[in-house]
């Protein structure tokens, strides 16, 4: 007979996106996880867009990746298309994009997480977080079970509270056919963190057999295929099309005659929405000039006729959603699979947290993905895996890794939610990002790789790829340095630059940015016969450090100022109060968000460098008498 009382050392409440990474990033340094799901069937679900990846959030999954987590070699593996964006802008804001098959994703990761050896995967919804003086023992189970443990991360998504609205139609749910998680959210109301409400939403899936694909734009992949992960070899995948089409005249009508009727705007819904995710409402409300808007067809696997409508989310009534899906060019025959709806759900401040995500309130304690306020896989991802790595990182002693937002999309997303908090769904851009030329999607495992190594979670087989692609580029720089040109080479006139006097390297021609290494490549067959010792990665990143080197250099003297001031800590118990020189508002800030160092202090909003000069001195103060 099984017990009812068991013990793990870590517990995660959710099995999504965030979840799976903290689960098996726990579990792979060693600890005895236990990963809790409302259901076993919706592990790493994917509820709303069927994709992964996209300007900055393709960023975080290469993080993902490079810290030894889990999302990318997944969608290497279930993808249907994969494309480079922003391939005519810098290699800072590139990234990919990959459409996933949905079924096979979920399959994949379950599969994943049930072959780790210190993961227990179960099913049980949670309805209590147990505590003793300030400290987290474990979790109690809807059936009654209690499960004692020395961490839990909790991960729910959208199922806090969860609340679901098609027209006037409303019912509790974390998502469609699943039952929300209420007790949880009260139990954690009870325990004094302060909560708000936030909203999402999903357009209608549409049946493939019903559309009139010869009316649409296709849009393919890039060849040769492109992948995520740093440790994937090859990705043979036979790609699908996904296909583009647009609103009309009719759509504005359908939609406009029925706004009453949307939940969001007949005050049926109170939740704050994601401002860069509009539903087809909001962008025919707030652009009532813009004559179409562009919708994107995306297939959601090779197994199933669903098709995903990008750029439809709704909570328009059923009725409503036919009449204005079929307005559209090439689905004026199309039939509604499942249709359109918005949820709400509760969030959790995250100011309550450490930039390691644990609870400042309760020790032990882990938040990560949509309850810290946060919207989109990746986001979540990223949140889970870092929660993952400290949760193991705290049992053994060890100080948290060190995300920040000098290194990486995932430290800047951390930091912005420990520091600024958040009323609306977070999403992560590029233009967040002040390092982005270094930050960038392709260097990833050069940022993060080691560290994560040294924390006990990437492997050293991960850590033997990088030096060996380090190493390679700089036998490609070298050769770069070293390979001279003259003036008058014959064929040097074909390219087209300005001319130049004696001899020139061609790292320092690869400079002038109408210069490309292909180009070069043109003039001497022994450069061509070089460049085969290095693969595209290597040429790709080599090329970007030379272009950029002024930015990188300048960006990377900056961060080396911020480290200065990040290894000033704060004490926890320190009395802002006590500094009576602090201007009011700095006093304020620095007690509502208590952050852990000066570099999180000068990062505040209304901190003025004296407060921060003052708080300096305090602290060495304190020390020096200590």
């Amino acid at each position: 007979m099984q017990s009812n009382l068991q013990t793990y050392e870590t517990i995660v409440i959710g099995a999504g996106h965030a979840g799976v990474e903290a689960a098996l990033a726990s579990a792979r340094m060693g600890i005895k996880t236990l990963c809790l799901t409302i259901s076993l069937d919706k592990v790493a679900l994917m509820p709303c867009n069927p994709s992964i990846g996209g300007p900055a959030k393709g960023h975080i999954v290469r993080e993902i990746d490079a810290l030894g987590g889990q999302m990318g070699l997944t969608i290497d593996k279930t993808m249907l298309q994969i494309r480079t964006l922003n391939q005519k802008r810098g290699p800072a804001v590139q990234a990919l994009r990959a459409q996933a098959d949905k079924i096979l994703y979920q399959l994949e990761m379950k599969r994943v997480l049930e072959s780790e050896k210190n993961l227990f995967l179960r099913q049980g919804i949670v309805c209590e977080i147990l505590e003793k003086n300030n400290k987290i023992y474990g979790v109690k189970i809807l059936d009654g079970l209690t499960i004692q443990a020395k961490n839990v991360i909790i991960t729910t998504g959208t199922f806090l509270n969860g609340k679901c609205h098609i027209g006037q139609a409303i019912f509790s749910a974390g998502r469609i056919g699943e039952p929300p998680a209420t007790h949880l959210s009260d139990s954690l109301k009870s325990l004094g963190f302060r909560s708000g409400r936030l909203k999402t939403g999903t357009p209608p899936r549409v049946q493939a057999s019903s559309i009139d694909f010869s009316k649409l734009e296709i849009q393919g992949g890039d060849e040769p295929t492109p992948k995520f992960s740093f440790i994937t070899d090859k990705t043979n995948i036979k790609q699908l099309n996904c296909w583009i089409t647009h609103t009309t005249n009719k759509t504005r009508q359908v939609i406009t005659k029925n706004m009453h009727l949307s939940p969001m705007y007949n005050g049926q819904v109170d939740a704050t929405g994601a401002r860069y995710c509009p539903s087809i409402e909001d962008k025919f409300s707030r652009f009532p000039d813009k004559p179409s808007h562009i919708c994107y067809l995306e297939p959601e696997s090779r197994w199933n006729q669903e098709i995903y409508i990008q750029g439809m989310s709704t909570s328009l009534p059923h009725e409503v959603q036919i009449e204005m899906i079929q307005s559209l060019p090439g689905l004026d025959q199309a039939i509604i699979l499942r249709p359109g709806y918005a949820v709400e759900y509760d969030y959790f401040n995250p100011i309550d947290l450490y930039p390691s995500l644990e609870s400042k309130k309760l020790e032990n304690l882990y938040f990560a993905g949509q309850i810290n306020g946060t919207s989109g896989y990746e986001e979540a991802a990223g949140q889970g895996l870092i929660a993952g790595i400290n949760s193991a990182l705290k049992l053994s002693n060890k100080e948290a890794i060190k995300i920040n937002r000098e290194n990486s999309y995932i430290g800047v997303l951390i930091h912005d939610l420990v520091t600024k908090g958040t009323k609306e769904p977070y999403r992560m851009f590029t233009s967040l990002v002040e390092h982005r030329t270094w930050i960038r999607h392709d260097n990833a495992d050069h940022r993060l790789t080691k560290l994560s190594y040294d924390a006990g979670l990437a492997s050293q087989s991960r850590l033997l790829l990088l030096n060996k692609k380090r190493e390679n580029i700089l036998k490609l720089h070298t050769f770069l340095e070293d390979f001279m040109i003259n003036s008058s080479h014959e064929k040097f006139s074909l390219i087209d630059t300005k001319s130049f006097h004696g001899r020139k390297s061609l790292k320092s021609l690869l400079k002038r940015p109408e210069i490309t290494l292909s180009s070069l490549s043109t003039l001497e067959d022994k450069i061509i016969n070089s460049l085969k010792d290095f693969n595209n990665e290597e040429i790709t990143e080599t090329i970007t450090e030379i272009k950029y080197e002024g930015y990188i250099n300048k960006q990377r003297n900056i961060i080396k100022q911020r480290e200065k001031m990040s290894s000033i800590p704060i004490p926890k118990d320190f009395d802002f109060n006590k500094i009576k020189a602090l201007s009011n508002e700095g006093r304020s800030k620095l007690e509502y968000i208590r952050p852990i160092n000066i570099q999180q202090a000068s990062l505040i909003s209304g901190i003025r460098q004296s407060d921060l000069a003052l708080l300096a001195r305090s602290i060495h103060k304190k020390k020096e008498s200590s």
